[in-house]
């Protein structure tokens, strides 16, 4: 006789889900949030969010806005090197070729020259990284573009000259000196006197005659050098005045 109330058959329990499956359905795994207590989930994401900003703030710095330090580093350089040219080229050089001697003239020039080249490299050379490393290449404008090539242009310029043409220059002069000074010239004060004596040395000795020409060349090279470099630091000059905010 069947019971009134039959008992259920109990049901088999469904396999455990694959891996597959886990991977196609989306299963939960400690990730969710739901297993973390109350409050956690909130706080790891507030990490994260910081570790973002913080990373974003770091990348903002090194790209657009470099540091107080690195500005008047910047500063300190450009001005350096700029003021070696001005008082150089145009100041020193005409108050020693009014007051001395040829032969003394060339002596200072052989030592003070090479030493103002070399240093006017290395302010130009650090000029160019530091303007590099706060403007990456993907993120130039047309402006700053054209202000890195002005620096990479300086820092070519400048080094060739003091490589080669001022140290050649040098040279030169020095072996001239020796030659005037075995025929009793050299110390007529300033560059334009007696020259009929050094025309005739120039007539005579034809060794004379082609370390004069040398001369004359290697100093043209160098002085267009020199005035390249002026004209890129007059520029940098001007395009750091226009981004500045305030006096």
């Amino acid at each position: 006789m069947r019971s009134a109330n039959p008992i259920p058959k109990k049901k088999n329990a469904p396999p455990p889900p694959s891996i597959q499956e886990r991977k196609g359905v989306g299963f939960k795994t400690a990730t969710n949030r739901s297993i973390y207590p109350r409050g956690v989930p909130v706080a790891i994401e507030g990490i994260q969010a910081e570790g973002k900003r913080a990373t974003a703030g770091l990348i903002m710095t090194t790209e657009g806005d470099p540091s107080l330090s690195a500005k008047v580093l910047q500063l300190v350089l450009l001005s350096t090197y700029w003021g070696m040219q001005i008082w150089v080229t145009f100041i020193s050089s005409f108050v020693m070729d009014s007051h001395l001697n040829r032969h003394t003239f060339g002596l200072i020039q052989s030592r003070l020259v090479p030493f103002y080249l070399h240093l006017g490299s290395l302010c130009a050379f650090l000029n160019l990284t530091l303007f590099a490393v706060y403007h990456p290449a993907d993120l130039l404008d047309d402006r700053e573009a054209f202000q890195i090539g002005v620096y990479f242009l300086c820092v070519s310029v400048a080094a060739v000259n003091a490589q080669w043409f001022g140290q050649m220059t040098s040279e030169i002069m020095a072996d001239m000196h020796l030659m005037e000074q075995a025929q009793g010239l050299g110390q007529d004060i300033g560059l334009s006197t007696n020259r009929e004596a050094y025309a005739k040395l120039c007539e005579t000795d034809g060794r004379y005659r082609r370390l004069s020409g040398r001369l004359w060349l290697y100093r043209l090279l160098s002085s267009l050098c020199n005035i390249c470099c002026i004209t890129c630091n007059a520029y940098s000059l001007y395009y750091l005045a226009e981004n500045l905010t305030s006096l």
